[in-house]
Parts: C-alpha cells; sequence; structure tokens
C-alpha cells in the first residue's frame, strides 16, 4: 500500500531528547545546512506551502521536528547547521541535540542530506554525511535548487557532489528543485523504499 505523503501532521518539536519519539514508526533525518532549503524540500514532499515552517532569515529551525506522515512514518527536520548569526551557545545547544539523537539507538531508519545544487558540499556537509554514516542507516543525498543551474552545469555539479561526499555507485543522489517540483517523485520513491517496515 503506497504511502500518502498528503496526509502529514505536525507533532512535536523536541528540545530536550526526552522528547524524542520513540513509538517504532520509521524516521527520515532531514538534514543541511541553514539557507539551503531544508523546509522547502519537505514542503514540497508533503505538497503544502507552508508546512514545514520556511524561516525569513536560515537558522529558524531549532529544535528536531517530527512530521507523522500517513500515520506511518516521521519526517524529522533536525536544526540547520553552519550559519553564523546566532550565538555560540545556541550552536553547541543544537549540535549536542543533534548529538543525542544520532546516538539514540534505533531512531533514524534513513538519513536524508541536503545540499545546494550549486556548489561544492561544505566541511560541515562532510561531517553530517560521516554522521549518518557513522549511525549505520542507509542515506538519500538531495542535491537542491536545481532550477539555478543551467542544463550545462547540472552533470559537473552533480559529479563534484558525490566526489566530495564520496558516495558509492549504490548511494542515492536525487537531484531536485523545491521550486519546480523536480525530482519530487524519486525523492518520495527513495524514502518510501527504506522506510517499509
Amino acid at each position: 500500500m503506497a504511502i500518502n505523503f498528503n496526509k502529514a501532521e505536525f507533532i512535536l518539536s523536541a528540545t530536550v531528547p526526552a522528547q524524542f519519539v520513540h513509538d517504532g514508526l520509521p524516521q527520515a533525518a532531514f538534514a543541511g545546512r541553514s539557507n539551503v532549503g531544508k523546509s522547502s524540500v519537505i514542503n514540497r514532499v508533503v505538497n503544502r506551502k507552508n508546512f514545514a515552517r520556511v524561516g525569513a532569515s536560515p537558522g529558524k529551525t531549532t529544535q528536531i521536528n517530527y512530521f507523522k506522515i500517513d500515520g506511518r512514518l516521521y519526517l524529522v527536520d533536525l536544526p540547520g547547521y553552519g550559519y553564523a548569526k546566532v550565538s555560540k551557545a545556541e550552536r553547541d545547544r543544537w549540535g549536542r541535540l543533534m548529538e543525542n539523537y544520532f546516538q539514540s539507538a534505533g531512531l533514524i531508519d534513513l538519513g536524508v542530506l541536503i545540499v545546494d545544487a550549486r556548489h561544492k558540499p561544505t566541511a560541515d556537509d562532510v561531517t553530517m554525511r560521516e554522521w549518518f554514516r557513522g549511525s549505520g542507516c542507509p542515506m538519500v543525498v538531495v542535491a537542491n535548487k536545481l532550477d539555478k543551474l543551467k542544463r550545462s552545469e547540472i552533470e559537473p555539479n552533480l559529479a563534484l557532489i558525490r566526489e566530495t561526499l564520496n558516495l558509492g555507485p549504490d548511494d542515492v543522489l536525487v537531484p531536485f528543485s523545491a521550486e519546480k517540483g523536480e525530482g519530487k517523485d524519486a525523492l518520495i520513491t527513495a524514502l518510501a523504499g527504506h522506510l517499509k517496515r
């Protein structure tokens, strides 16, 4: 039975590990830099404009937000990283929250790492890739903002992303445009395929 990604509900924002959801449903954790369009990707997947809040300024996701899809799985929106305009104490708090989430056994079933299709992945992106690998879960990389590239730039940029993140031939890389909807079906297929239990 296909998962209905249009049937989405916000469940909670976890600010401390005690609030993490442990109910046995699969969890797909979305991670990415603060300005990479993570919320926009989630909004596109669930077919709603302002479902996951899109901040006017990056770095607005400061908790771990849980969205339940069709009563069968969670999309988990992790705090964006790499954004300098918050205090070091606040960045450290996000970091500890994320570390606790990654170290909680059996929480993550699939990592979704969102990178900017226009640029080489940053050192933070590489670190996040390592965190997902370290947690032992499969990972999908989403190259967002595809609509901002010329056709001739797409293949070389995707190759650079693969190389920088050290992706193997079996690792899924989805070219994506939250703006235009390109790549949505491929991402939903990857989510549904990894999250069947």
